[in-house]
C-alpha cells in the first residue's frame, strides 16, 4: 500500500504535480468536463476537483481549457519496424503522446532469442516508455519453412511468461491452431493456466467455423481485420485491433463497417503493428491514428478509448493503465480538441517528458550486449551463381510462378508467366515487370539460398538488399541482375545487417543496422533522413513503391499469403510447402 498515495488522495499531503484548468476525457464514462489531474510519484491522486491537493512544493501545469487524456496505448506493435534501437525508438513514442506499448520483440527473438530479448527490455529500463513483454508464441514462425537465429520452445516461453512484464502470448496464428501444433498449443494451454495471461490472435481471412475454434481455444484478440472482418470479430465477442501501420492501413475500411451497421467500439483498438520510421517522424503515431479515426466522423471520446482504456481492457490492465482514476499509472497527455488534434505536453509515470510541444527527455545510447552485436556471417561465400534458377536440360523458355506485391499491402498474388532461357539459366523479364529474388541464410546455420521470381516492384536496374525479413531475418534481395544482387548481399554482411542498393556493382545508398542486423542507435529523424535518401535513390531506379524496405521485408513472411520466398525457397503459404517456381517447359 502508497501510503502517501493514499495521503495526498485524502488531502492530506500536496501532490507532486497538479494539471489544472483543463477538459477532462473521462474514457470510463464518455464525458468532457472541467478539471484537472493530481499526481503523487507515478500515480493519479484525483481526479477533477484537486485544488485541494496543491500544496508547497506542488509543481503546476496550467492546461489553459486544452483537453486532458490518458496517455496512449499501442497493444499490438513491433519497435524492430522504424530500425530503431529501443532507446530511440521511446524518444519517438513519448513525443507522440504513447507511454505504454504491448510488444513481442519477436523479430530480436528471431535473431538472438529470450537472451536478445530480456538484454532489449534491460536497455528499455532506462526510458520512460512503459513495455509490456508479450511473449513470441513461436520462433521461427514456420520451423519447416525458414531458418532463425534464437529459437523458442515451450520450455523457454515458460520461462518467458514467469516475467513480472509479461502479459500473454503473441501472434497465435489462427491456422496453427487449427492443425492443433502441440507446441503451441502446449504454450497456449501454459500461457491461460498462468492466470490474467491472454492469447494475442493473428488470424487472417478467418471466418465462420475456423474464427469459432482459435475463439474457443482461449485467443481473445485480433490485429488482421481488414474492412467486414471487423463485423465478424466483434459480433463474436473477439477485440478487435484496427491496424493503422505503415505496410497495412485497415482503420478508415474498419470504422466505416463499425460506424454503418452501429457498433459499440467498446471492443475495439487501435494498433500500428509495422510503423515505418519516416511515416512516425512526417505524421506521427497514436496520434496520427487519433486524427484519422475522428476524421471518419467518430466522436472524440471514442477515439481517445480506442488509444487507451480499450488496450488496457485488451490484456485484463485496466485497473492499472489507460485511463485518468485514482491510483493509475500517471500516463497523461494534454492535446488540442478535435478539430486539429496535437499532444502539445506528455507525462510518462509521473514525469513530465514533453512540455508545449517540446521533449524534455533524451536517453544515451546503449552499451548493446554481444548477443545483440555480429549476427550475420555466411556458410559458404555468395557469387552472381548463387541467384541462378536452373531450367530443364534443353528448354529454351519456360512457364514459371510469378509472386506480385499489391501496392498499397505487402500481401502477394501468383502469376504465371513465359521466361526465356539462356545457357540453361531463367532470364528476368523487365517488360514483364519478373525479377530475381532470393534470400540467404545469414546466421551461419546452413547455407541456405531460396530463389524465386517477383513482381509489383518494378526495378529497371540494379539490385537492393536488406537483413530485415520477417520472420527469419535472413538476407532478402531483389534485383535485375545476379552481379548486383550478389554485391548487395556480401556488403550486407560486411556491414553487420543492415540495408543498401547497388547499380552497375556499387552502393549507391545504405543504413547499417549493427544491433542483430536490423536497429540503429541513430534518432528518429537521423534514420529517418537517410531512409528517405534511400527510398529517393530505388524510386530512380523504377520502383514506384513509397517504401519499398518495408514492403520488401514481408515478402518473407511465410504466414501472409499467397506466396514467400524464404532461405528454404519458394514456399505455397496456403498449403505451407515449399514449391518450385518453374512449372513447366514451354515446347
Amino acid at each position: 500500500m502508497d501510503k502517501k498515495l493514499l495521503a495526498v488522495a485524502g488531502g492530506k499531503a500536496p501532490a507532486d504535480l497538479v494539471i489544472k484548468n483543463g477538459r477532462i476525457v473521462n474514457v470510463y464514462s464518455g464525458e468532457i468536463y472541467a478539471g484537472g489531474v493530481a499526481v503523487c510519484g507515478s500515480r493519479i491522486a484525483a481526479v477533477g476537483d484537486v485544488d485541494y491537493t496543491v500544496g508547497e512544493g506542488t509543481r503546476i501545469i496550467d492546461a489553459e481549457g486544452r483537453y486532458i487524456t490518458p496517455g496512449f496505448i499501442d497493444g499490438h506493435i513491433h519497435p524492430e519496424s522504424t530500425s530503431l534501437s529501443i532507446r530511440s525508438f521511446a524518444e519517438l513514442m513519448l513525443d507522440h503522446g504513447t507511454t505504454v506499448i504491448m510488444t513481442d520483440l519477436h523479430e530480436i527473438g528471431v535473431v538472438s532469442g529470450l537472451e536478445g530479448i530480456e538484454a532489449v527490455l534491460e536497455e528499455a529500463e532506462a526510458t520512460d516508455l512503459k513495455i509490456y513483454f508479450v511473449v513470441p508464441s513461436h520462433v521461427p514462425f514456420a520451423p519447416d519453412l525458414e531458418t532463425s537465429g534464437g529459437q523458442f520452445n515451450t520450455e523457454i516461453i515458460k520461462k518467458a511468461l514467469q516475467r513480472r512484464d509479461a502479459v500473454g502470448l503473441s501472434e497465435v496464428v489462427g491456422p496453427y491452431i487449427l492443425k492443433e501444433y502441440p507446441d503451441l498449443m502446449d504454450s497456449m494451454d501454459l500461457a491461460v493456466s498462468m492466470g490474467g495471461k491472454t492469447l494475442q490472435g493473428h488470424l487472417p481471412d478467418m471466418e465462420g467455423p475456423a474464427m469459432n475454434a482459435c475463439l474457443a481455444a482461449g485467443v481473445t484478440t485480433d490485429h488482421e481485420a481488414l474492412g467486414e472482418d471487423a463485423l465478424i470479430r466483434l459480433r463474436s465477442g473477439c477485440h478487435t485491433m484496427l491496424r493503422e501501420g505503415s505496410a497495412a492501413r485497415g482503420l478508415v475500411a474498419g470504422l466505416k463497417v463499425i460506424l454503418d451497421n452501429g457498433l459499440d467500439t467498446f471492443n475495439c483498438s487501435i494498433v500500428t503493428d509495422d510503423l515505418h520510421t519516416c511515416d512516425a517522424v512526417t505524421m506521427g503515431h497514436l496520434d496520427a491514428s487519433v486524427r484519422t479515426a475522428l476524421s471518419t466522423g467518430l466522436h472524440f471520446v471514442k477515439a481517445i478509448q480506442m488509444v487507451s482504456i480499450n488496450a488496457a481492457r485488451a490484456f485484463n490492465l485496466d485497473r492499472e493503465i489507460g485511463g485518468l482514476a485514482p491510483g493509475r499509472r500517471a500516463d497523461i497527455n494534454i492535446t488540442t480538441g478535435p478539430d486539429d488534434f496535437k499532444v502539445e505536453t506528455v507525462i510518462a509515470g509521473g514525469k513530465l517528458v514533453k512540455e508545449n510541444g517540446k521533449l524534455l527527455v533524451h536517453y544515451p545510447a546503449a552499451e548493446h550486449k554481444p548477443c545483440l552485436l555480429n549476427t550475420t556471417r555466411l556458410l559458404n561465400p555468395i557469387t552472381p551463381d548463387s541467384f541462378k534458377i536452373h531450367a530443364p536440360a534443353g528448354a529454351k523458355k519456360v512457364r514459371v510462378q510469378v509472386m506480385d506485391t499489391l501496392p498499397w499491402i505487402p500481401i502477394t498474388q501468383p502469376r504465371q508467366v513465359e521466361l526465356e532461357v539462356k545457357d540453361g539459366v531463367v532470364q528476368r523479364d523487365l517488360e514483364q515487370d519478373v525479377l530475381y529474388i532470393a534470400q540467404v541464410e545469414r546466421y551461419g546455420i546452413n547455407g541456405n539460398v531460396g530463389r524465386a521470381f517477383m513482381g509489383g516492384f518494378h526495378l529497371q536496374c540494379g539490385a537492393i538488399a536488406s537483413s530485415v525479413g520477417h520472420d527469419n531475418h535472413n538476407v532478402i534481395v531483389l534485383g535485375e541482375n545476379f552481379e548486383d544482387m550478389a554485391v548487395a548481399v556480401n556488403h550486407i554482411i560486411d556491414i553487420g545487417g543492415g540495408q543498401c542498393a547497388v547499380k552497375d556493382s556499387k552502393i549507391v545508398s545504405e543504413i547499417a543496422y549493427p544491433i542483430c542486423g536490423l536497429l540503429t542507435d541513430l534518432s528518429a529523424e537521423e534514420a529517418a533522413a537517410k531512409k528517405t535518401e534511400m527510398n529517393e535513390v530505388i524510386r530512380s531506379m523504377g520502383c514506384p513503391i513509397t517504401i519499398p524496405f518495408m514492403f520488401l521485408s514481408f515478402i518473407c513472411l511465410s504466414a501472409l499469403p499467397t506466396y514467400a520466398i524464404t532461405d528454404h525457397g519458394f514456399i505455397n503459404v496456403l498449403t505451407h510447402t515449399i514449391e518450385d517456381p518453374i512449372l513447366g517447359v514451354v515446347e
